[in-house]
């Protein structure tokens, strides 16, 4: 069986394009059918299209092209732990932006390259890794200091209707029942029942 040659493209959200990564791939000589492509966070390596890919397509003798080496992972010790398992698996990865890696080396050197490549991932991965720590640590301070301006983070609260007070009055005197009491108030069973109970909580303050 011959060998083949797959291409694997990650973008961290949906609404992230992946076109940089796939025209890398493709005028590298990979076909456009063996492209992988996964829009998820590079923060753990359970994504549907790379676990298809490392479980299903790759074989022994197979070649994995990226882009970027942080397009397999961003956390140094997973990058380190999927080289090395796909290295025994017999798959060579080729990494676009590390050069070194794309060298073929006259039999009997190849340590010499392989030694290169170590010291190359060792820091791309730490300057991945990094970058994600400082992606995060903005994150923190973006809504520490949003909610020291008063934004709200979760969902709305249910804001009671004006008439509320009047309408409950009559459901609780028997005029109206709740179904009918929703249609006036112009609410959602699951809101209504929110607020009946926010009430009965207040009440037994």
């Amino acid at each position: 069986m011959s060998s083949k040659i797959f291409g694997y493209a990650r973008v961290s959200t949906a609404r992230q394009k992946e076109d940089r990564q796939v025209e890398a791939l493709l005028g590298y000589g990979v076909d456009g059918r063996n492209i992988i492509i996964d829009k998820e966070s590079g923060k753990s390596m359970d994504r549907q299209g790379y676990q298809t890919l490392k479980r299903s397509l790759l074989r022994s003798g197979d070649v994995l092209v990226v882009k970027e080496l942080d397009r397999l992972s961003r956390r140094k010790e997973d990058i380190r732990s999927e080289l090395e398992e796909l290295k025994q698996a017999g798959v060579r990865v080729k990494i676009l932006d590390i050069p070194t890696t794309l060298t073929d080396f006259p039999d009997g050197q190849e340590w010499v390259i392989e030694m290169v490549n170590n010291i190359l991932i060792e820091v791309m991965g730490s300057i991945a890794q990094e970058e994600r720590n400082k992606i995060r640590q903005r994150q923190r301070e973006g809504i520490a200091s949003a909610r020291s301006n008063g934004v709200a983070f979760g969902r709305p609260q249910i804001v009671k209707p004006e008439n509320w007070s009047e309408v409950i009055g009559r459901v609780e005197n028997g005029e109206i029942t709740s179904v009918q009491a929703m249609e006036i108030l112009g609410m959602k069973k699951t809101s209504y029942y929110k607020l009946r109970k926010l009430d009965m909580e207040q009440s037994n303050i």
